[in-house]
């Protein structure tokens, strides 16, 4: 379809998946509003829905039949389609993944963000290796993610009082701020899926919502993409360990606003920079698993309702590896960074010194 549609919008733009140089905070909002009710979008989203969802997992004693990278939350990578085949994140609730690719290069960008305040520099972080050569190049973007957590009439941005109090929920805000900052940024983007808030919402028969999806995987090649799940097998390499970074950059304030760099793209490796944990760490780890699976549940996730089964699992396994390796030194010998190398059929292998 050809993306030069003309339809008013409040930033002032001819193109609705398309944003101009500037706007403000209060146009992002009225943006978002604005791209979620663009017949172009809406059938951008329910193409995608109709994709039936991939389930990628590596089955034991086996190699993938394709060269990947997966994201968890807070990561990001940009990618090179001479090494990597696909690109994807999931477990997005209230989180967003965000998908970037140079058409031109094929090059693709992904990211997985969980709070409106790593966007600004997170955009950054992922447009610096997209655009090297050439600055006026339009980009593609991919939003999935975020559901409608609170009513629909609290992330519109016409119902908000005079001194913009502080709304509800997490998915609407995240959006906006996604929104706005594209708007800003000096780079052209083109919007091609926006499986967003109430695109991407689904509800029980008591009027409960969740998530219809809560990941995607981008082929690099062609730029497609498709709904997508992963599992432990898949969401590697040194899983626990990204989790617990992930978990710890909050305190680390060398990744206040950004997000977290794990891939190397020139070289096609994933470099885990050393983090540290304290003995309060521990603690509260010793003390969660005392806690019931629901109890868990409400304490622990911004969506409880909404969690995919494995949720509380992957939690436990990650407090089990804390008490069992309450110094974070024996986890990053010397304080070096955890390498991991592609092998040959496409997985992921610990790097030797």
């Amino acid at each position: 379809m050809d993306s030069h549609l003309t339809h008013e919008l409040p930033c002032s733009t001819p193109l609705p998946h398309k944003y101009p140089q500037s706007c403000s905070h209060q146009q992002g909002w009225d943006t978002l509003q604005a791209l979620l009710d663009h017949p172009f979008l809406e059938s951008a989203s329910s193409t995608f829905k109709a994709i039936p969802e991939r389930k990628f997992s590596v089955p034991q004693e086996s190699e993938p039949e394709s060269r990947w990278v997966y994201l968890f939350q807070r990561e990001y990578a940009t990618v090179d389609p001479a090494y990597v085949d696909f690109v994807g994140t999931d477990e997005a609730t209230t989180c967003m993944g965000l998908a970037i690719r140079n058409p031109e290069t094929g090059m693709t960008s992904v990211a997985h963000l969980d709070s409106p305040k790593v966007v600004d520099m997170g955009l950054s972080q992922m447009v610096s290796l997209l655009v090297q050569h050439n600055k006026d190049v339009d980009l593609d973007v991919h939003l999935v993610g975020g559901f409608e957590d609170v009513s629909p009439n609290h992330g519109n941005c016409n119902t908000r009082s005079g001194n913009q109090a502080k709304l509800d929920g997490y998915s609407f805000p995240l959006a906006a701020k996604i929104v706005e900052t594209l708007c800003k940024s000096r780079e052209r983007f083109h919007i091609r899926t926006l499986c967003i808030l109430r695109h991407n919402t689904r509800r029980d028969p008591e009027g409960n919502a969740y998530p219809i999806f809560n990941g995607f995987m981008v082929s690099t090649s062609t730029g497609s993409i498709i709904p997508a799940s992963f599992d432990k097998t898949s969401r590697c390499p040194d899983e626990i360990v990204r989790r617990i970074r992930v978990s710890a950059s909050y305190e680390d304030s060398r990744w206040k606003g950004r997000l977290l760099e794990t891939y190397e793209t020139q070289t096609d490796l994933f470099k885990i920079a050393p983090c540290c944990w304290s003995l309060y760490q521990l603690h509260i780890a010793l003390s969660l698993q005392n806690y019931s699976d629901s109890e868990i549940l409400l304490m622990c996730s911004t969506s409880p309702s909404a969690e995919a089964p494995d949720f509380v699992k992957n939690l436990r396994r990650v407090w089990d590896y804390l008490i069992e390796y309450p110094d974070w030194r024996e986890t990053f010998p010397m304080e070096q960074p955890r390498v991991f190398q592609r092998t040959a059929e496409g997985g992921w292998k610990a790097k030797r010194c």
